[in-house]
């Protein structure tokens, strides 16, 4: 699954916090600033990302400390970073350092310039947030090692993997073999943030073969089998292709 988790998070609601420290008439966007400071276009700058404040208050948005029932470990942002279900991950800022409320849109680095749809860089272009629909599959059997080519044997085949959305439950996930698709089986849901698990039996006969899997969320959005193009490539929920050998 690379890069993709889920987890068992401990921590409190930002929305108390900012509650009990009272936000000021005219606040339109609380600002994040993590730990980790470097230089990116040229910019030194510290990690920060803004929220506006109604996305900052959803009662799902958490200050974290604990991660699985284990304080957090450094590289995933001890002692507490900030935790926003359902976004892509660098709106959780990790190292949290401060929180400034501030009355107008935050205009840093990460937030205008390094995480916008743009198919050029004289686009305005547009923010990415929540993460679009997708599913993966554990690729079946062994690699073969050049080509990563996966080597199966004939006959029942089980398949698994797992699907996500940022804008709403996952409700559909088909398997393609050769470019024909079939509805897998959804797995009960494990939370509202969480991914699900999916599985599909596949009848695998001997030749080459391409699998494939995608999903589709209950608001019908289902990724794409042609990736719409942006130059930073952000977003990428492609169908993924699985090619197999059946031995």
């Amino acid at each position: 699954m690379e890069a993709i988790g889920t987890a068992t998070w401990t921590g409190t609601p930002l929305a108390g916090l900012l509650a009990e420290a009272g936000l000021l008439e005219g606040t339109v966007e609380l600002v994040f600033t993590g730990a980790d400071r470097g230089v990116q276009g040229e910019v030194e700058q510290d990690y920060q990302r803004s929220l506006a404040v109604a996305d900052a208050t959803r009662p799902e948005v958490l200050l974290a400390w604990e991660m699985n029932g284990r304080p957090l470990e450094p590289q995933h942002g001890a002692p507490v970073r900030l935790l926003v279900p359902g976004w892509y991950g660098m709106t959780s800022v990790k190292w949290l350092t401060d929180i400034e409320a501030v009355a107008e849109p935050f205009t840093g680095y990460q937030q205008v310039e390094a995480y916008q749809y743009k198919q050029t860089d004289e686009e305005v272009g547009e923010p990415a947030r929540r993460m679009r629909v997708r599913a993966l599959m554990v690729p079946p059997g062994i690699p073969d090692f050049f080509t990563r080519r996966r080597l199966v044997d004939g006959g029942r085949v089980g398949l698994v993997g797992r699907a996500w959305s940022g804008m709403a439950p996952v409700s559909r996930v088909e398997v393609g073999v050769d470019g024909s698709w079939h509805e897998a089986t959804l797995d009960p849901p494990l939370g509202e943030h969480a991914w699900r698990a999916w599985r599909f039996d596949w009848d695998a006969v001997p030749g080459d073969h391409v699998l494939s899997c995608r999903a589709t969320d209950a608001t019908g959005d289902r990724q794409p089998v042609e990736q719409p193009w942006n130059i930073k490539g952000l977003g990428n929920n492609l169908v993924q292709e699985v090619a197999v050998t059946v031995r």
